[in-house]
């Protein structure tokens, strides 16, 4: 690594920390609140990152109006910034997680349900709403350890790592030695396993499903994983209800025939999911990046 990207994961990781530190001296409903005004700043400035939502959301929605597009994308990286503050400060908002993020009976029997046949349970979900908080709150009341790649910083990885197993999540990094045991492990202990699996990720096993009419790369380990048992699958998303609130929402999931079917159902769901509430996902996301005459589905 040359010398002046360090330098800037450097000074990067030293800005993160100093707005941990700012951050604690606020109260929590101020601090989300300066989140979104970080967020929706980001926006103008972040130029690359504000093209990037625009040309995906017009190519999933053609025929919304341009301006209409773009309250869609200020929206998204507005609650992209009130979620980093929750995140910064999730150790503060744990006193308060079951009043703030509401888990309804039916989501909780639909849990319940899955973790009674004693197989492990493959939570798949979405860079959607809040997706650490969704994690921290199922944990409350369930075992759970979640899949997720590391940082390009390391110090950032380890310091997500603390937050989350603060929180009572344990994250399995993707790509270590022994983590396919540790994933296998989990699902014999009849732990809930999340996996977000709404992204273009070149590197993993994946197959081309379709979101929003066109070929997405997608992460097969969820749809493999399903299959092997077969184990129970749920598809569960968190969605912003206002003042600092938030709702989850799990579903049960039916696999298909295969792999590359499950997989499809699994992506129908997150694509139905961001339809009904889009500026809750992470359109700065290269989503369709790989080509379907790069890969097979193999």
């Amino acid at each position: 690594m040359g010398f002046l990207k360090k330098f800037r994961r450097a000074i990067r990781f030293r800005a993160l920390l100093f707005a941990v530190r700012a951050l604690s001296f606020l109260p929590i409903d101020p601090a989300c609140a300066l989140g979104a005004a970080v967020g929706i700043t980001s926006y103008y400035i972040a130029g690359r990152e504000r093209r990037m939502a625009l040309e995906n959301l017009a190519r999933a929605f053609p025929q919304m109006p341009d301006a209409q597009r773009r309250r869609v994308a200020r929206r998204c990286f507005t609650n992209l910034g009130r979620s980093a503050t929750e995140i910064v400060i999730a150790r503060r908002l744990d006193s308060q997680l079951r009043e703030r993020v509401n888990l309804p009976e039916a989501s909780r029997a639909t849990l319940e349900a899955a973790v009674a046949e004693r197989r492990g349970v493959i939570f798949v979900t979405a860079h959607l709403g809040n997706w650490e908080l969704l994690a921290r709150r199922i944990a409350l009341d369930f075992d759970t350890r979640t899949v997720a790649r590391e940082a390009a910083d390391a110090r950032i990885t380890a310091l997500l790592e603390r937050t989350r197993q603060a929180g009572g999540v344990r994250t399995l990094w993707r790509g270590r030695p022994g983590v396919a045991r540790e994933i296998l492990r989990t699902l014999r202990e009849g732990a809930l396993l999340g996996l977000l699996v709404d992204q273009d990720i070149p590197k993993v096993h994946g197959v081309f499903v379709d979101f929003f009419g066109y070929p997405a790369w997608t992460p097969r380990a969820a749809a493999d994983l399903a299959h092997h048992g077969p184990i129970p699958a749920v598809f569960g998303t968190i969605h912003r209800l206002g003042n600092g609130r938030h709702e989850i929402r799990v579903e049960r999931l039916q696999l298909g025939l295969d792999a590359l079917e499950t997989t499809q159902r699994f992506t129908a769901a997150i694509e139905s999911e961001v339809r009904r509430r889009p500026e809750e996902w992470v359109w700065m996301h290269s989503r369709w990046r790989t080509k379907s005459i790069v890969k097979s589905n193999t």
